[in-house]
């Protein structure tokens, strides 16, 4: 198995195995973001997939129950790599239980409603999404080359075909500026897209990308933490999936919450309340990171 540079996968794919088989992300214009600016994007070869796949069959088959696909929003692939990757998975791993990949709005408009369903019944089952903001003025700011409604039309289309979907928010995208209007919209979009997991993270500024230069010459600022949490508190209280299992476990976030949404609304609600009056202590910023 060979990885480039570093990796990043979901908290929930902490015990998958790990198959890079595109390098990098294929959009990589977000402001906030710096995971894949020194990659430049391309689809690994397949014979490459193919034979790390092989290896970690050898090496660990028996116990790999998820594959996370890598990189950025591996969901680019084409079919023709897509497919025999799939296929060997399934032939490699005998408890293999799902398939996963990041993906963007705009991965799932270049795939056809036909190539969606093929995909997932090869067993690619579960898409993360990360609009990060419902809020279209947001988006814009932050480059995400997607809009509320993309956003919505992506998710119905991945709802389609078969396939689970995970919508990332991030608290604090909208600046202090927009704060109210980012938190209310990632609500209103968290409803619409309707996923079946649902998280929110916390933005950090990280040094060298476009938003770390708005910071600095003072055209953004990043909200305190009764703000960020004030976001969170608005987006709980605002979304309204069907039935989605929420998290804020990811190391960004100052207070782990977890539950399913909209049925335990009320108690991470009253959580967060108690984390702005001082009564639930947060995470200290030295246990903070991406």
């Amino acid at each position: 198995m060979r990885y480039e540079g570093t990796l990043y996968r979901p908290p929930s794919e902490a015990d998958a195995y790990i198959l890079q088989a595109t390098i990098g992300c294929s959009w990589n214009h977000c402001t906030y973001c710096d995971m894949y600016r020194a990659k430049r994007f391309r689809v690994r070869a397949l014979a490459e997939s193919l034979a790390d796949v092989a290896e970690a069959s050898r090496r660990f088959g028996e116990r790999v129950r998820k594959v996370f696909v890598a990189d950025g929003d591996a969901l680019a692939m084409p079919l023709d790599h897509w497919e025999p990757v799939l296929h060997a998975c399934r032939e490699s791993f005998p408890h293999l239980r799902r398939v996963s990949c990041y993906a963007t709005a705009r991965n799932l408009a270049e795939k056809s409603p036909e190539e969606l369903e093929r995909l997932r019944g090869l067993g690619l089952g579960l898409l993360y999404l990360g609009p990060e903001s419902g809020d279209d003025a947001t988006l814009r700011r932050i480059a995400k080359g997607g809009s509320f409604d993309d956003h919505v039309e992506a998710a119905r289309k991945a709802r389609a075909a078969g396939m689970r979907t995970s919508a990332i928010f991030l608290l604090g995208a909208g600046g202090v500026e927009r704060s109210a209007e980012h938190a209310a919209a990632s609500a209103r979009l968290a409803t619409a897209m309707d996923p079946d997991f649902l998280s929110a993270l916390t933005l950090t500024v990280i040094p060298g990308t476009p938003l770390a230069k708005l910071e600095a010459s003072g055209r953004f600022a990043l909200p305190d933490v009764a703000g960020i949490l004030g976001e969170l508190r608005t987006f709980v209280a605002g979304a309204r999936p069907r039935d989605a299992l929420f998290r804020t476990n990811h190391a960004s976030n100052h207070l782990p919450l977890g539950g399913r949404l909209p049925a335990d609304a009320p108690r991470i609600v009253a959580a967060i309340d108690a984390a702005l009056e001082g009564r639930v202590p947060l995470r200290p910023e030295w246990a903070r990171g991406l």
